[in-house]
This record gives C-alpha cells, structure tokens and sequence, in this order.
C-alpha cells in the first residue's frame, strides 16, 4: 500500500469516526436531557383552558381552543386562509417548525439532503404551521396528551406563541398562500431558525416551560416530550 492510499485511508477513518461519535453524543445527550423532567409549576389557580399536545410521529403541535375570553386565533389566524375555510372546527394546532422541511418535504421520501444541512445547521428560515381540529381529533392517547391551563398560564402561553410568529408592517401574521397538506391548515413567516440544537419539538417543549408545565429539560424530538406524560 502506497503512503498516499494508506494517508487517505486514515483521514477517511478519522472523517467517519468523527461523524458517528458526533451523531452519537447528539443521540445521547438527547435521550438523556429528555428523561431529566422539569416540574409542573404549583399553582392554586383553577385550570380550566384545555391544551393538548398532539405528535403526527415525528412533529409536535400545541392545540388550544380558537376561542377564549383571553383570545380568538381566528382573527390572527382566519379561517379563510384555508382551503376549507370551515369555521366549525373549534380548536387549532400551532407548531414551528424549518420552513425548507414545512414547505418543500410534505413526505420523508421528499427530503433533500440539502434541505436537512440547512435545517441543521442554521441555514434556512422557519415557518409556522397552523391546523383547525374538531373536538372528537383529539381523543388522548399515545400520541395526543390532555391538558388544562389557568388563564395565568395560558396568558403566558399565548405571549410565547405570538412571538413567535414574524409580522407584516401592518403588525398581522405574515400569511404564506398557496401551501397546505390538506384542507383545513395554513403557513406563516415565523421568527428564530431551526436547527439540531432548536427543533419543532425544542420549541413545544419551550412553550410547555413558560406556561408551568412537565417538560423535559432539552429535547429535539417528540418522544422526549411524550415521555414526561407516559
């Protein structure tokens, strides 16, 4: 073997064990921060808002009642912006997310890799990922957790997800039109950028800290959140 193969070899070697220790303190410290619980925060507030945190397997959202005497989503997030357009469904599901996985990866069979090294690695921007439900989508089980709020903690709740969402220069939602899965959900210009450090569920996971819920201390996936409430 030549000296340049055999140095080639070994920077091959040292590439690749580089990559497989860095994917697996990544998985890791994800498994482990995940299973280290942040307390739900004492209140004697009574909590009568219902939250649920619904996981499609990959992707957690927050959904909340479009209506309460605190707010209504729907003049921030019409109806109308859908295809559907239906107004009977009473709840919506918010979620932030990398607006290059959001818009152009509707499957995982779609997924470039260019599209997860810029989600990765702060490259792109976000986006917000609305969807309407009915009462009777959101039966609790493995994958759909049941909650209740005080109006305190769900005062904070709505601060938090408000930031999140990027403004026009009229102060409304910047609406994206012309992308949807289906016929009831919609997509906003968002703040903040994705990453492997700030996923989707990073930020749900967030979203339940501020509003004095069991969280996990980190985790970029849906099943660190899930595993709070098991």
């Amino acid at each position: 073997m030549s000296p340049l193969l055999r140095k080639s070899l070994k920077i091959t070697a040292c590439t690749v064990g580089a990559l497989v220790g860095a994917v697996g303190l990544y998985l890791g410290s994800a498994y482990v921060l995940s299973r280290i619980p942040v307390a739900k925060q004492p209140t004697t507030e009574p909590a009568t808002i219902p939250l649920f945190i619904y996981s499609n397997g990959v992707h957690t959202d927050l959904v909340l009642p479009v209506r309460t005497r605190f707010i209504d989503w729907s003049q921030q997030l019409p109806y109308g912006n859908t295809q559907a357009a239906d107004t009977s469904y009473h709840y919506i599901g918010i979620g932030w997310g990398d607006k290059g996985f959001y818009l152009d990866t509707p499957t995982w069979a779609q997924l470039k890799a260019s599209t997860a090294i810029k989600a990765g690695f702060w490259l792109s921007t976000s986006a917000m990922h609305t969807t309407f439900y009915r009462e009777a989508d959101l039966q609790p089980g493995p994958e759909c957790v049941a909650l209740h709020l005080t109006p305190t903690q769900y005062q904070q709740l709505i601060a938090y997800i408000q930031k999140s969402f990027r403004r026009d220069a009229a102060g409304q939602f910047t609406w994206l039109p012309g992308h949807s899965y289906a016929a009831h959900d919609a997509f906003y210009e968002a703040n903040n950028r994705y990453s492997i450090l700030n996923t989707c569920n990073t930020w749900t996971n967030n979203g339940l800290k501020v509003s004095g819920q069991k969280a996990s201390l980190w985790t970029p996936f849906d099943t660190g959140i899930l595993y709070q409430y098991r």
